[in-house]
């Protein structure tokens, strides 16, 4: 079997990338805006307000897209953890993510055209992308159009329950991105798999 495969098409490097620089524009933009202070701006706060508004709508209509283009192109499938033996294969995945790696063991997992991701992967990628996600695209619209928020919801102001999940989604996200840069590093080299996200060829480990 051959060490490198040509494993990720042009639309999936575009969209991997485009989505990357909304989600960063919108977290800077976010942080400024739940943490303003008029002293301290990270981003000036009708600017950063704007910006948002702006990347926000941007990345709702990328994650149609991307919906759409997975369910086309089949590309779904790589979301779904490939039985048998799912969760042990988690347990093993994580293991060599804490200990396996620092001791130089082999990656317990080979990637394949056919598979992209290991089983902890395909199961982190589907509750972000398929989950978490959609609440915080859909709190963002209710944000951005109040109208349609509900008035009240469990005795609350209607807007107060879209705020904490709009922004606990958020934080979600930027945690995630700050994981998957980490685990990026875990390829055959500490660069490789960025380069695999421009080029679209992977290296086996």
């Amino acid at each position: 079997m051959s060490d490198r495969i040509y494993l990720l098409p042009l639309w999936i490097r575009l969209w991997h990338w485009t989505n990357a620089l909304l989600i960063i524009t919108l977290a800077v933009t976010g942080i400024s805006l739940h943490f303003a202070d008029p002293k301290l701006p990270l981003v000036e706060f009708a600017l950063a307000a704007r910006i948002h508004d702006i990347a926000g709508l941007a990345l709702v209509a990328l994650y149609v897209l991307f919906v759409i283009a997975n369910i086309v192109t089949g590309n779904w499938w790589q979301y779904v953890p490939k039985p048998p033996g799912v969760l042990e294969r988690c347990v093993k995945q994580g293991r060599w993510y804490m200990v396996g790696i620092f001791k130089g063991e082999p990656h317990p997992y080979r990637v394949s055209e056919e598979a992209n991701f290991n089983a902890m992967q395909a199961i982190a990628y589907w509750v972000i992308m398929y989950v978490v996600m959609p609440v915080m695209l859909i709190t963002g619209l209710l944000f951005l159009y109040p109208e349609f928020a509900p008035d009240r919801f469990f005795g609350f102001d209607g807007l107060l329950p879209v705020a904490i999940l709009h922004y606990l989604t958020g934080a979600v996200i930027i945690m995630f991105m700050i994981a998957h840069i980490y685990l990026g590093t875990t390829g055959k080299t500490a660069t490789s798999m960025f380069k695999t996200m421009f080029t679209g060829w992977y290296e086996q480990h």
